[in-house]
């Protein structure tokens, strides 16, 4: 009979869950109530300890969702930067770019150079900290950046033309 009424309860918490769109709640909520249990803990830290966990997987779910958006063509951190093999790359600037407190004045970051010092990386590195930061982030090279503008341009103008009769 407790089988059956556990069972029943594991049912309803689920469907009361999907309903409240809480997804990870029925994945954890059980292991996090032993826990609980077995530390003594109020009712209260039980509910704040589940709802702590339905957080941190929202804000996962988040992060990974803009990580896919941004369109990154690899994985490349900020810390993993060789400052000492890039001399020309400015350290401490970029160290305040990591900061995104451009992201906060409206402005845009443009990483320019000859090839194979680390622009992408730094770009790459700079957006993955701005998609930790749960910020949209869209990660393009110049050449994606002119096509786009050429084929906007190329558009407007199709647009534009009048026919004389």
């Amino acid at each position: 009979m407790l089988v059956k009424m556990r069972n029943s309860w594991h049912e309803q918490i689920e469907h009361l869950c999907e309903s409240l769109k809480l997804n990870s709640v029925p994945t954890y909520w059980s292991s996090l109530a032993e826990q609980c249990i077995a530390q003594d803990k109020s009712y209260g830290e039980f509910l704040l300890s589940l709802l702590k966990c339905e957080q941190q997987q929202r804000n996962e779910r988040t992060r990974n969702l803009f990580s896919r958006m941004a369109g990154f063509p690899t994985h490349k951190e900020l810390s993993t930067f060789d400052f000492k093999f890039a001399t020309g790359v400015p350290k401490q600037q970029i160290q305040e770019l990591s900061a995104l407190t451009f992201i906060e004045r409206n402005e845009n970051v443009v990483l320019l150079g000859p090839s194979g010092v680390g622009k992408t990386h730094l770009a790459i590195g700079l957006g993955l900290k701005a998609v930790q930061a749960k910020r949209k982030t869209r990660f393009t090279t110049a050449a994606e950046l002119m096509l786009q503008l050429s084929t906007a341009n190329n558009k407007i103008s199709s647009n534009n033309i009048y026919h004389v009769r």
